[in-house]
């Protein structure tokens, strides 16, 4: 049997759409060490802006399996 090649997780930019179970991850203004992201259950339009580590939201879209959408 062969080994499954795996694909690397693209690096977080901006403008990017994550999905989870039930929430989506919109990627806004990505810094050097920072992330402006929003959290979006549903079909919603509008939520809070949320700003964190690109290593802790990179760790959670991970162990949640998140599946990029959108570039």
């Amino acid at each position: 049997m062969k080994p499954k090649q795996r694909v690397p997780r693209p690096a977080i930019e901006a403008g990017q759409v994550w999905q989870m179970a039930d929430v989506t991850c919109h990627i806004g203004q990505v810094g050097k060490t920072l992330v402006n992201y929003k959290l979006l259950k549903g079909g919603a339009v509008r939520g809070p802006s949320s700003l964190g580590n690109k290593e802790a939201l990179m760790k959670h879209l991970k162990a949640k399996k998140a599946v990029l959408v959108r570039r």
